[in-house]
């Protein structure tokens, strides 16, 4: 008959390695190594501790790009991120550029480049305020206002923080510039 431990003794595991039970002590002591190796992990290259206009960030295992950029709508900065994309990285190759994008529906400003962009469309459902698309190969799209859609685009990115965006756009044509930040 097997004996049980004393209540005073037990120590609960919650499973086993090579180097003995895993208890909730070894186990928060892990998390808590993990959580520190990623906070270090966060500082920049020259030691900064900002960031460059390409961060790497990983995610499951994928490095991913964060490329920021800076629209200027109307002489209003917007900061804005680019999406992971083979479009988004086809569009940095093209900046800076400013850009004359004409109104459409009232909710967003459109411009239609010399160039095709690489395509990955997809119906987003929603399209939020601030959000950068890619309407077929070649038109860049702004979207100021939010709503639902059943059009598909190329994700490029979106602006960051898209308070006062429709001000800026205003009605008619507007001019943005694209640049790296």
């Amino acid at each position: 008959m097997e004996k049980r431990p004393d209540a005073r003794t037990f120590v609960p595991t919650l499973g086993t390695s090579p180097r003995g039970p895993l208890t909730r002590r070894r186990l928060l002591g892990l998390l808590g190594a993990g959580a520190l190796a990623l906070l270090t992990g966060c500082s920049s290259a020259d030691g900064t501790g900002r960031g460059t206009a390409a961060d790497t960030i990983t995610s499951e295992g994928t490095e991913m790009d964060m490329t920021k950029i800076r629209l200027t709508v109307n002489g209003t900065d917007f900061a804005a991120t680019l999406a992971d994309t083979d479009a988004a990285r086809a569009l940095v190759d093209l900046l800076p550029m400013t850009l004359r994008m004409d109104e459409l529906n009232g909710n967003e400003k459109y411009h239609y480049l010399d160039t095709s962009l690489p395509t990955a469309s997809s119906s987003p459902g929603r399209i939020e305020a601030g959000d950068l698309m890619l309407y077929g190969s070649s038109c860049v799209v702004l979207f100021y206002e939010s709503f639902s859609t059943g059009y598909r685009y190329t994700r490029l990115g979106s602006i960051d923080d898209a308070s006062g965006l429709e001000r800026a756009v205003g009605g008619g044509t507007a001019e943005v510039a694209w640049e790296l930040a």
